[in-house]
């Protein structure tokens, strides 16, 4: 196995897929079943304690599902496993999609039943890209989800990824700093993460540094030299002793410049107002304190509420795998097939049928209000309509992407925009409104 195995490349792309996805498209290929069908990606539930997941990486996945191919190289490997004809796998050569995608704006809050994406095609095309799709929203919605939180709880601090090594993988670290930046992080340690999304990078040194020297002081002065302005970490043997070297390093004729010291262990709120104290004391108000150490939403909470004077949270693992909801249940299911409506009635999972519209209505103040979801050829009121096309013809909309700041301001603007109630941590009282209109109300009687 070589490194660039472990990669996915443009051309392995029509093989991100479960088999069952081959096995139908032969099927229906077989069947002469070419008829346009709509996928609906939505899902039925919020995970516990969310009031809303925030919409991220359909832009995205939409370009991906324009670049699918079949390699020759992959077309052999499938002839190899002996479940395809010849004829089939000789289709499978010319596919393209050429089919339309429709998609929530980026950063958009979405609720249960509510579509993220809708993609009409002729059925095998839209059939194939179930997996890749779901993979790659999935990730991000789940990402940008959690990663909002953070910054809803930081009330105004400073929020920074430290998630990259116990991430599931060199991808999702990837599309992670993506979701992190449209979510309104202000930095990351993923050097490559930061630099391909414009993520300001952030970091310091680790412990293993101040170890590998035989005077703490001396590392200190040595890094700070190297990198004037830069967070020395201060909690490898005693944390106040350490703010303590640090002051000292600060003053005198050969006074090094610091711009933060680290808190990464033991009682953060009372290590941070006994840090800021120090530095206070010996006029070195500018100096920030960064704080992390197994931190998520609800320790950044309690931290504030206790006044405790930290100015950037550094969030590694609770951030990089969600710990506490690490999966968005997506579900993408056919909806409608030749013009008719197609309905999975099993207990539980219900879908609703047809090409879809999401109203969103707000109240005088401008906050969203209630959600409808309708048929997309009806016509429900002044309500805004937010699926819009994004990919016609199997070709991308240009006009239809953000990019990265605009999402992030859109993220900022939307959180200002939700109910109180829906911006606290705890499950809201009463969930959010979404309702059905009038011709899916009828479905549902039927």
């Amino acid at each position: 196995m070589t490194a660039s195995s472990l990669a996915v490349q443009d051309e392995d792309l029509a093989l991100v897929t479960d088999l069952y996805q081959l096995t139908m498209l032969q099927a229906y290929f077989k069947e002469d079943m070419d008829e346009r069908g709509v996928f609906s990606l939505y899902f039925r539930r919020l995970p516990d304690s969310r009031n809303f997941m925030l919409a991220c990486g359909q832009q995205y996945a939409a370009g991906l599902a324009t670049r699918v191919r079949f390699s020759q190289a992959g077309l052999d490997r499938l002839a190899a496993t002996g479940r395809f004809d010849h004829d089939f796998l000789a289709w499978l050569k010319d596919y393209r999609f050429s089919g339309d995608i429709w998609t929530l704006p980026e950063g958009t809050p979405v609720f249960p039943n509510e579509p993220l994406m809708e993609v009409e095609a002729p059925i095998a095309e839209a059939q194939l890209l179930e997996s890749l799709i779901m993979n790659q929203v999935q990730v991000e919605t789940t990402l940008a989800s959690k990663a909002v939180r953070l910054v809803i709880a930081a009330r105004g601090r400073q929020v920074v990824d430290f998630g990259l090594r116990r991430m599931h993988g060199v991808d999702a670290a990837m599309r992670g700093v993506r979701a992190y930046r449209a979510a309104g992080l202000d930095g990351t340690s993923n050097v490559l993460g930061g630099l391909r999304h414009d993520l300001t990078l952030s970091g310091t040194m680790a412990h293993s540094y101040v170890l590998a020297h035989n005077d703490e002081m001396e590392a200190f002065r040595q890094f700070a030299k190297l990198y004037p302005g830069t967070t020395l970490l201060v909690d490898t043997y005693d944390t106040l002793a350490g703010v303590d070297k640090v002051i000292e390093l600060m003053e005198g004729p050969d006074a090094i410049q610091v711009g933060a010291v680290r808190l990464d262990s033991g009682d953060l709120g009372e290590l941070a107002r006994g840090s800021r104290e120090r530095l206070d004391a010996a006029c070195f108000e500018q100096v920030k304190i960064v704080a992390s150490s197994s931190l998520d939403e609800y320790k950044i909470a309690e931290l504030l509420a206790n006044d405790a004077p930290i100015d950037v949270f550094g969030v590694g693992t609770a951030l990089g795998v969600s710990t506490d909801a690490p999966v968005t249940d997506l579900s993408y299911k056919l909806v409608e097939y030749a013009g008719k409506p197609c309905v999975k009635n099993s207990p539980g999972k219900v879908n609703l049928p047809y090409r879809k519209q999401v109203y969103r209505f707000r109240d005088i103040q401008g906050r969203y209000q209630r959600d409808l979801v309708s048929r997309r050829e009806e016509s429900v009121g002044e309500g805004e309509a937010l699926l819009a096309p994004m990919v016609k013809a199997g070709e991308i909309l240009e006009d239809s992407l953000a990019d990265l700041e605009t999402i992030r301001q859109r993220v900022s603007q939307s959180i200002e925009d939700l109910p109180p109630d829906l911006r606290r941590l705890e499950a809201a009282a009463t969930p959010y409104p979404v309702s059905l209109s009038d011709e899916l109300k009828r479905w549902q009687q039927d």
